[in-house]
C-alpha cells in the first residue's frame, strides 16, 4: 500500500473516521470494563480505580501516543507486581497509597526512557525469556484466581489457618504458596460461588469457539456478565462475593500518592524498576505486534509511545490508578473491530468515563467469581501449553530458556526471573561459540558499489548485540538495494533472526531491496524457520 493511501491522523482522522472508531471504541470498552475491574481486584486496588486507569489511558494517553491502534489500560501482566507491591508495603489502604508513589516514579522513569530513545529496549531481551516471564505471570494469575473461583481469598483463609503464620505477620502470599493453599480452598469453598465460577469459565473458554458471524463479535466477558449476574442472584450468592464500589469518581480528589515507601529503599527501588521495565517491555511488545497486524502497515514511534505511557502512569498514580501499558488483547480486538485511528482508544476511554459517572448503579451487582474466571482465561492464554510446544519447535535451547525463566520467576520474582533468562541465553551463546567480545558488539564492513550497499558481518549475531546491528540497519537510506552477507558469522540466534526478517519486510515496504546472503553456510538446530543457526565450518 502506498504511503499516501495511509489514513490521516489528528483532527482530520477525527472528522473522517469517527463512525468506525466510535464503534470499535465501544466494543473495546465492553471488553475492557470487566477486565479492568478484575485486574484492580486481583491487584489489591479499589475496583473503581481499574476503570479510572482505563479512562486515563483512553482520554489522555491516546492524544500523545506514538501508535495508532493500541489500547492503553491496566494490564493483567502487571497484577503480580502490583499485588506484591501493595503487600510489601503492608497491604490495605496504606499499601495502596505507597504503591501509588512507586507508580508515579516509574512513570517518570518511562518518560526518561522515551527521551533516551529506549524504544529499542525490547530488542535486547531474548524472546524465549520474555515469553517465559509472561507464562510465569499467567501461572501465578491462574493459581491465585483458582481460589477466587470458589469465593475464597487465600490471604484471608489459608494464612489465617494454623498451617502458617497468621495474617497479622504476613501480608502477601508467595507464588508457590498459592499452590500449597489449593487443598485448603478445596475444603472450604462456597458452593454457589463455585457454580458461578464454573459456568463463567465455560463461557470464557467456550464462547470464542462459536463460529456464528454475529455472535462471535460479542466479547466473551460481556456474555459472562449477562449470564453470571442473574445466576448469582438466583442462587442467592453471599453479599461479600459481589463487586462493591466503596469509592466513586469524586473520591479521586482525596487520593494521596504517598512517597513514604522510599524509606524502605530496596523495596521501593525494586518495584519502581519492575513497574518501569516490565511495563515498558509489555507495551513495546504490544506496539510491535499491533504494527504487524495493522491493515495499513503503519510504523509506530516506539519512543513517543513510551513517553505517552509514562505520562499516563504519572497521572494514574496521582489519581489512585493502576500502572498501565499498551494492552495486547484489547489492542488486537480494536484492530479486529475495524478501528482506523487513535480516536478509537479515545472513545473507549470516553465510554469508560460514562460508566464511572454511573458506577454506583452497578455496585453489588457483578459477582467476583465471574471476574476471577475472566482472569483465569487471561492467565491460561499467557501460559497455554502451545507456548511450550512453540518453544520446543523452535529448538530445545529455547525451551530451556523459557522454562528456566518460569521456574526462577515462580521461586523468586519477575525481575530476577527475566534476568535469569538473559543469563541462560548468554551462557548458551558462549557454549555455541560466541566470543565474549561479540556479546554486545558487531564488526561490520560496509561498502557501496554502483549505488548498492554491501554489509559483511563476521561476528556472531545474538540478541545482546542486536541493538548495535539495528542501529546500523536503521541508518540505511530507504529505497536502496542492500545485501548483508553473514556467511562468516559464527552463529545467528532466534531473536536476532526474527528481528532481521521483520526489518526485511519493513524495508521492502519502503520500496527497497534487502537481501540476506550466506544462510546456506549454516545448519539449523531445529526444522523451525527461525531456529538458531550455527555456521557449519565453525561449529565442527
Amino acid at each position: 500500500m502506498k504511503d499516501n493511501s495511509k489514513p490521516k491522523d489528528g483532527l482530520e482522522a477525527l472528522k473522517r473516521y469517527w463512525q468506525k472508531d466510535i464503534l470499535s471504541g465501544f466494543l473495546v470498552f465492553i471488553l475492557a470494563l470487566p477486565l479492568s475491574m478484575g485486574i484492580a481486584q486481583a491487584s489489591e486496588f479499589p475496583i473503581i480505580f481499574g476503570l479510572i486507569t482505563a479512562t486515563i489511558g483512553g482520554l489522555i494517553v491516546s492524544l500523545f501516543a506514538g501508535s495508532h491502534l493500541t489500547i492503553k489500560g491496566p494490564a493483567a501482566g502487571l497484577i503480580v507486581i502490583v499485588a506484591s507491591c501493595v503487600g510489601s508495603f503492608g497491604g490495605g489502604e496504606m499499601g495502596w497509597h505507597l504503591t501509588l508513589g512507586a507508580i508515579v516514579i516509574a512513570g517518570i522513569l518511562q518518560i526518561i526512557f522515551g527521551f533516551l530513545k529506549f524504544g529499542k529496549l525490547v530488542d535486547f531481551f531474548p524472546l524465549a525469556a520474555v515469553h517465559g516471564m509472561l507464562a510465569a505471570i499467567g501461572i501465578i494469575i491462574v493459581s491465585k484466581q483458582f481460589h477466587g473461583l470458589m469465593g475464597l481469598n487465600p490471604v484471608q483463609g489459608w494464612l489465617d489457618s494454623s498451617l502458617v503464620a497468621p495474617q497479622s505477620t504476613r501480608s502477601i502470599v508467595e507464588p508457590l504458596e498459592l499452590f500449597e493453599a489449593i487443598p485448603y480452598s478445596l475444603s472450604h469453598f462456597d458452593k454457589n460461588a463455585l457454580i458461578v465460577g464454573i459456568v463463567s469459565l465455560i463461557i470464557v473458554f467456550g464462547w470464542p469457539k462459536i463460529r456464528h458471524k454475529i455472535l462471535k463479535k460479542i466479547p466473551s466477558p460481556l456474555v459472562v456478565l449477562l449470564v453470571a449476574i442473574p445466576l448469582s442472584k438466583a442462587l442467592g450468592l453471599g453479599g461479600g462475593l459481589f463487586v462493591h464500589f466503596d469509592k466513586s469518581l469524586v473520591d479521586i480528589i482525596e487520593v494521596d500518592a504517598n512517597f513514604g515507601g522510599i524509606k524502605d529503599t530496596f523495596i521501593f527501588i525494586k518495584f519502581v524498576l519492575m513497574f518501569a521495565l516490565v511495563g515498558s517491555l509489555e507495551s513495546l511488545l504490544t506496539v510491535k505486534a499491533i504494527d504487524m497486524i495493522d491493515p495499513f502497515r503503519r510504523k509506530s514511534n516506539a519512543n513517543k509511545d513510551l513517553k505517552a505511557v509514562g505520562l499516563g502512569n504519572v497521572i494514574s498514580g496521582i489519581l489512585g490508578g493502576l500502572p498501565m501499558i499498551s494492552e495486547v488483547a484489547r489492542s488486537s480486538a480494536n484492530v479486529a473491530n475495524g478501528a482506523i485511528s487513535r480516536w478509537a482508544n479515545f472513545y473507549h476511554g470516553l465510554f469508560m468515563l460514562g460508566f464511572l459517572i454511573l458506577d454506583i448503579q452497578f455496585s453489588d451487582l457483578i459477582p467476583k467469581p465471574a471476574l476471577a474466571a475472566m482472569l483465569v482465561g487471561v492467565g491460561v492464554k499467557l501460559a497455554h501449553p502451545r507456548e511450550f510446544r512453540h518453544m520446543l519447535n523452535i529448538g530445545r535451547e529455547q525451551l530451556i530458556i523459557f522454562v528456566g525463566t518460569i521456574l526462577v520467576t515462580l521461586s523468586t520474582d519477575l525481575l530476577i526471573g527475566i534476568f535469569a533468562g538473559i543469563i541462560i541465553k548468554l551462557i548458551m551463546g558462549l557454549l555455541n561459540g560466541v566470543k565474549t567480545r561479540e556479546i554486545f558488539q558487531i564488526s561490520p564492513f560496509i561498502s557501496e558499489v554502483d549505488n548498492e550497499i554491501n554489509i559483511e558481518i563476521k561476528s556472531s549475531l545474538v540478541f545482546s548485540n542486536y541493538i548495535s546491528l539495528d542501529k546500523l540497519l536503521q541508518s540505511l537510506p530507504k529505497g536502496k538495494k542492500v545485501t548483508m552477507d553473514i556467511s562468516q558469522a559464527t552463529m545467528i540466534d532466534h531473536t536476532t533472526f526474527e528481528n532481521i526478517m521483520h526489518f526485511q519486510e519493513d524495508y521492502h515496504r519502503e520500496h527497497g531491496e534487502f537481501i540476506l546472503e550466506g544462510l546456506e553456510h549454516f545448519k539449523q538446530k531445529s526444522p523451525h524457520k527461525l531456529a538458531v543457526r550455527l555456521n557449519k565450518s565453525r561449529s565442527k
